[in-house]
């Protein structure tokens, strides 16, 4: 899949999500197969005014690359000087977020509530794209709400734009991320545009990953929630999109993984902030296992990363014991 001049050797990509998709887990994200990785989302408005921790947040391993940089904003000028901020910092693309349905980002006419003004949200690219020699990118949903599902009409305005792929989530901003994804309108997004599109939506399993392709044409795959605590499903996906037998993730995979992203977060964001962080990413890795329930009120509790060894050693043992397989259930 070639997204402007940028090659990937996978049509396979880690969606941008708060609080997630940092540096740490993108480099295992990476690492597990996928194509392209994209960083949580970057105000533009903080890049602007010097702010170190935006700042921080456009650190990029060589290991992790192609990486996206992923912005949000809604003023044309300040967008494209983000953007520049962005190119000169060494990222691969530019991705635009208006997508995100949160109130707070909503509200300051960001995210998806660009998809009520297309016509800003054309401005807004254009911009970008005169700014800078990297590809730009955006990812949008399906629409505001059933009675504005304008994601093909949107997808036409932004190409027009000059962007080099775009992302669809298959659900509107009313929808957040309940319900199921509408996969149909991916299809006819990519019907409508000559651009690579990215399919978002429902991706849990290499199964859905296959189905997604089969069902709309996309020409890659966007994995959110399905990839969080389970870098494996691009392993899979990969397999399975080249033809390789599809392997199952053993329980000791897992536990060195855990292992691994907290010393990665640790040496990059300090023990304490690792500590608190892999509270969530350490449940996130274990949901659907069997007993895992059993170790979750622990694990939320931890104080130390020695801590989380030991509830790791001992969780291992007891469903060693316990004779379960490695799969996830449920």
């Amino acid at each position: 899949m070639k997204i402007g001049k940028i090659e990937l050797d996978a049509p396979l990509a880690l969606a941008p999500m708060a609080g997630i998709s940092d540096l740490p887990y993108r480099v295992l994200c990476r690492r597990a197969g996928c194509g392209l990785t994209v960083s949580e989302m970057v105000s533009a408005k903080g890049l602007l005014y010097q702010n170190e921790k935006t700042f921080a947040m456009l650190t990029i391993d060589p290991a992790e690359r192609p990486t996206a940089i992923q912005l949000f904003g809604s003023v044309p000028e300040e967008m494209a000087e983000a953007a520049r901020i962005v190119a000169e910092r060494g990222a691969d693309l530019i991705d635009v977020n208006m997508g995100c349905p949160v109130p707070k980002v909503v509200r300051n006419g960001e995210g998806s509530a660009l998809m009520k003004d297309p016509a800003l949200a054309g401005r807004i690219l254009a911009a970008m794209v005169r700014a800078v020699p990297i590809p730009v990118t955006v990812k949008f949903r399906a629409g505001w709400d059933d009675d504005q599902r304008n994601a093909v009409e949107f997808a036409k305005t932004v190409e027009a734009a000059g962007v080099a792929a775009v992302a669809v989530h298959g659900r509107t901003r009313a929808q957040f991320y309940a319900g199921q994804a509408d996969w149909d309108i991916i299809r006819r997004v990519k019907e409508a545009v000559s651009l690579p599109v990215w399919g978002n939506g429902d991706i849990f399993t290499w199964q859905d990953g296959l189905r997604m392709f089969a069902e709309t044409g996309c020409d890659g795959l966007m994995a959110a929630r399905g990839a969080y605590g389970n870098p494996w499903l691009f392993t899979q996906l990969r397999a399975a999109l080249e033809g390789r037998p599809v392997s199952e993730v053993s329980l000791a995979e897992r536990l060195a993984m855990i292992r691994e992203h907290a010393s990665a977060l640790a040496a990059f964001k300090g023990e304490p902030v690792a500590v608190r962080e892999m509270r969530s990413h350490a449940s996130a890795y274990l949901k659907g296992l069997p007993k895992a329930a059993l170790y979750r009120g622990r694990i939320h509790g931890l104080r130390t990363l020695a801590e989380l060894d030991a509830i790791l050693e001992e969780y291992g043992a007891a469903v060693t014991a316990f004779g379960a397989g490695p799969g996830r259930q449920g």
